[in-house]
């Protein structure tokens, strides 16, 4: 299970980085947009429908990077209070439902991006973009998660049967007074 795990953590972090790029680009687009139709009264074509596609890479770029580093937000106000045996069936119970979620969106995902191979569907504007890309990335995005989310699960259930604290996926804090 290790290599998978190494595996999925490398292509997240790629996939995180594409998301970067496409932030990168929206936020250039943007600013040229603007500087354009308020400066040089010449507006740049199209940054809205690019701008559309590339806000699904950025969000499911980050998705699966984020639950490798196990940082999606959650309510702690229980969590902490808790043993560690209960934290890991919590967890499971989190893992379940999540992959129970990211099935549900995959699955439609998947059919939206037939459609648009089939339709050659693109954005209405000044500049007709494909949006194959972005739904395809949406696949990949959510099956990546899927992946992870599945890992996470085994982990948790040997959590559970053992007792291990949960994996420390961050910088450890060691200032004492910072730990409190």
């Amino acid at each position: 299970m290790e290599p998978i795990a190494k595996l999925t953590e490398r292509v997240a972090i790629f996939v995180l980085l594409l998301g970067g790029i496409g932030m990168l680009m929206s936020m250039f687009l943007g600013v040229a947009d603007i500087v354009g139709t308020q400066v040089l009264s010449i507006p740049v074509p199209g940054p809205r429908e690019i701008t559309e596609s590339t806000m699904v890479l950025i969000v499911f770029g980050a998705l699966a990077y984020t639950q490798v580093r196990r940082a999606h937000i959650r309510v702690e106000l229980v969590y902490d209070r808790c043993g560690p045996r209960t934290r890991a069936a919590m967890d499971v119970a989190t893992d379940i439902a999540a992959i129970a979620f990211y099935a549900l969106m995959l699955w439609q995902a998947t059919i939206e991006a037939q459609f648009s191979y089939q339709t050659g569907e693109a954005t209405f504007g000044a500049v007709r973009f494909p949006l194959l890309p972005a739904r395809l990335f949406l696949v990949i995005g959510v099956a990546l998660m899927i992946i992870r989310l599945i890992l996470d699960l085994i982990t948790d259930l040997s959590r559970v049967r053992t007792g291990a604290p949960p994996p420390v996926t961050g910088p450890e804090i060691t200032t004492p007074e910072l730990r409190n």
